[in-house]
């Protein structure tokens, strides 16, 4: 199977499993997915009031660039990374992109 094609399914994957955790929490906000398998940007978006507070958050970022799977963005406690890397997906393919360049190298995952 295509590489680039089984990490797209695998991020759809992940992605919507958060999501669905999201809109099960006891806000009145709504989570979203959003693909765009053209671009290769793939966001859960978080959507509501909060009180009288309105909410546009994008918790959760990721790009396909070239053959990895770059964090843009990530709010969540565990770390999406780990939910890749429980799916299959290499550490050295997943670049932590919120990291500085010059912290990446340390944190066991791939530099870019």
């Amino acid at each position: 199977m295509d590489t680039k094609l089984n990490y797209r399914n695998i991020i759809k994957k992940i992605l919507q499993e958060h999501a669905q955790y999201r809109a099960s929490l006891p806000d009145s906000y709504d989570s979203q997915v959003l693909f765009d398998d053209k671009r290769e940007r793939y966001l859960v978006l978080d959507i509501g009031w909060d009180d009288d507070k309105y909410l546009h958050a994008t918790p959760i970022h990721l790009d396909l660039m070239g053959d990895k799977i770059w964090i843009q963005y990530d709010d969540t406690e565990e770390g999406i990374a780990s939910d890749l890397v429980e799916a299959g997906v290499p550490k050295e393919d997943i670049v932590l992109g919120f990291r500085h360049p010059k912290i990446r190298e340390y944190t066991g995952f791939a530099v870019a």
